[in-house]
């Protein structure tokens, strides 16, 4: 299987006995879902604005000078592709690791060119790296939900046990 399929493929979600024997997919499984809810919920307060009623604060101005429109329409695009992104995670988290990894390096990139929010970057940073984790561990879960087993490298299976 190539690279590229499998970084694509969706995974099924484990069976509650390989949730409560395997701490890999444990693991996994915590950032899949974290993955899918925070980016969803984050998403939507782009357009609610519960959580934060100044979005726009939060683009930089070199972006906001290439992006059509205002800065609160960018900041509603940003919505709309941070809920796909929380999707992409739920059915193939994977690719959704590496998409979500690429996202909080654009908005890092974003935040350190506005200046102010080092204690952002910093959390973000941490997102990040927990994507990336994501991306990794989603490499050892089984595409099959019959299969108990982690695949291991060259794609031998081994015992959930190991």
């Amino acid at each position: 299987m190539s690279a590229i399929a499998a970084t694509l493929r969706p995974i099924p979600f484990p069976s509650f006995a390989r949730l409560r024997e395997d701490a890999i997919t444990q693991a996994f499984t915590m950032l899949r879902l974290g993955f899918f809810v925070l980016p969803v919920l984050m998403g939507i307060d782009k357009f609610a604005e519960v959580a934060m009623d100044n979005w726009p604060a939060y683009l930089a101005p070199e972006f906001n000078d290439i992006l059509p429109g205002s800065a609160q329409e960018a900041m509603y695009g940003v919505g709309v592709v941070e809920i796909i992104a929380g999707f992409v995670v739920l059915v193939a988290p994977r690719f959704g690791g590496l998409l979500v990894a690429g996202w909080l390096a654009g908005i890092i990139t974003s935040l350190l060119l506005v200046g102010g929010y080092g204690d952002i970057v910093l959390r973000d940073v941490g997102l990040l790296l927990a994507a990336l984790t994501l991306f990794r561990l989603a490499g050892t879960q089984s595409p099959d939900p019959g299969d108990r087993g982690l695949r291991e490298p060259g794609g031998r299976t081994a015992p959930a046990s190991a």
